[in-house]
């Protein structure tokens, strides 16, 4: 069954109101929607040119007018937004704030005024939204698509077949960036756009031959620049309504390169906001249609924004891309399934025993039960250190459906599943850190009871927390003595973490009663 099939088989629900906001390179877009059906309801859509990476210095710092800009824009954004739950809603930022080395000075201050969390995701993360997005808006075609989507600061190409994406990249070349390095002082000149061109041919010598040999029936592109360029070359004639032809596309960079000066810039069919980031923008499109010998291109308006929403659709449900991604983790780390999941149940168990106390919500907890199913991955890699490769991988891979902060959570669960406690890993955390402690002494404790690597999880004990303080009452275990040794270290590992945990019976108590 096909993951449209699925959703569409599932029981009709009432519409789920959704919003998205998009911290892009270029610009700032946020979209509300009611989800029905499989299908968006736009509610609101607003887009605001801020171009936050013209904003980067040498140094890749974010000047304070760009931050201004940006948060100037947030505030617009923020009463569309008002009341909106916030598992129903996600703001999330791309190239700029990956680059940028002080991203946290505007996060910090966005998230203050929007009340709400910001993810920096990573670029195959932004590639497989913006497929998730330009998916539901095309009409089923048989066969493969190439999706391009060229932004401010990056551009992202995806290869996929309906729903599914086959190849995700994204490359370090976008419409504000290259004006800064190829028009910087305003003149266009014929070596000038050629440079650029060659600079992004460059870049696509990465990924051009393993996307050309997995190939495509459908080129498509979406978001603005070439939105713009579908836009001209209808008003002027030269291709049809929302389509880019290879010999349009070539007149358009001669008109571009005629205006000389990028405040000369100004066509039919474009908007005065993108004129100066509009021939950098032509220069990486033609690129790409060299370097895929591409003879035309249609545009779609599904983009980043709607890939989030339909994503946020999909979250808490047997459709969640995280799931998914957990499932192909485990496959190729080769994680012993029953002991994976033998130690998420006993984690899950633990937490339910002190939620209340401790007032972890669902969401926070479903980190508890993912970890104890990935806590030996870095097996694959060493025994010795193990938590610490398994950290390692899950911090830097690319994982679909995880932004950043995800990321580093899962990461820090997985490093502080044995050993000494990490608190400088834990301090160096952005957000949730007092949850995410509490999370690891869960699971640490969840590890330790199934060290035997039982047939069934272990759930007979029980376990109360009192502030940071937990007490842990065992039931009859077959290896009684061994597990409570076990836990009488862990006791002293959290002891030197500043955390309290006592454990009954004790490990005399214990001895006494042996024959």
């Amino acid at each position: 069954m096909t993951r449209d099939t699925a959703m569409r088989r599932m029981p009709a629900q009432g519409p789920r109101r959704l919003a998205a906001i998009d911290l892009g390179s270029n610009s700032f877009h946020l979209l509300v929607a009611n989800y029905l059906d499989d299908e968006l309801q736009v509610v609101a859509k607003l887009g605001e040119k801020v171009q936050l990476a013209a904003g980067l210095d040498a140094q890749n710092r974010l000047s304070e007018d760009a931050i201004g800009r940006a948060l100037d824009c947030l505030a617009r954004f923020a009463p569309f937004i008002d009341g909106i739950p916030p598992a129903h809603l996600r703001v999330v930022g791309t190239n700029a704030l990956r680059a940028a080395t002080n991203s946290h000075t505007l996060i910090e201050r966005a998230e203050a005024l929007l009340g709400h969390d910001i993810e920096v995701i990573a670029g195959r993360e932004e590639a497989r939204l913006i497929y998730l997005g330009a998916a539901h808006a095309l009409a089923d075609v048989l066969g493969r698509r190439l999706i391009v989507d060229i932004g401010g600061g990056s551009t992202e190409f995806i290869i996929g077949e309906k729903f599914e994406p086959l190849a995700l990249e994204s490359l370090d070349m976008g419409c504000v960036a290259f004006t800064k390095r190829f028009f910087a002082d305003g003149e266009i000149t014929e070596k000038r756009f050629r440079r650029a061109e060659l600079t992004a041919l460059s870049e696509l010598a990465n990924i051009r031959r393993h996307f050309c040999e997995l190939g495509w029936v459908d080129p498509v592109g979406s978001s603005g620049t070439i939105k713009a360029a579908a836009a001209v070359l209808a008003t002027s004639g030269e291709s049809p309504e929302g389509m880019i032809e290879r010999e349009g596309l070539l007149t358009l960079r001669k008109r571009l390169i005629k205006c000389k000066q990028l405040d000369r810039v100004a066509m039919d069919g474009l908007k005065e906001d993108r004129a100066a980031v509009f021939p950098a923008g032509i220069a990486i499109l033609c690129a790409i249609f060299e370097a895929f010998e591409l003879d035309h291109m249609r545009y779609s308006d599904g983009a980043l924004r709607e890939g989030v929403l339909y994503d946020l659709a999909g979250r808490h449900t047997a459709e969640d891309s995280r799931l998914q991604t957990l499932a192909i983790l485990r496959r190729r780390y080769g994680v012993d399934d029953r002991q994976a999941d033998n130690v998420a149940a006993t984690a899950r168990e633990a937490l339910t025993q002190v939620q209340a106390d401790w007032r972890i919500d669902e969401s926070q907890g479903q980190f508890l039960g993912w970890a104890g199913q990935l806590h030996e991955i870095g097996l694959a890699i060493s025994h010795s250190q193990f938590h610490r490769h398994g950290a390692y991988l899950l911090e830097n891979s690319d994982l679909p459906g995880f932004s950043r902060p995800e990321q580093q959570a899962l990461a820090f669960l997985v490093r502080a599943h044995r050993r000494k406690f990490p608190l400088k890993d834990l301090d160096n955390l952005n957000t949730n850190r007092t949850t995410l402690g509490r999370l690891a002494r869960l699971l640490r404790l969840a590890v330790i009871l199934n060290h035997s690597r039982p047939e069934q999880p272990v759930r007979d004990f029980r376990l109360r927390a009192s502030g940071d303080d937990l007490h842990l009452e065992l039931d009859a275990l077959g290896d009684q003595a061994l597990v409570i040794n076990d836990l009488e270290q862990e006791a002293e590992y959290q002891r030197a973490a500043g955390f309290r945990l006592s454990i009954e019976p004790s490990l005399e108590a214990v001895a006494s009663l042996r024959p």
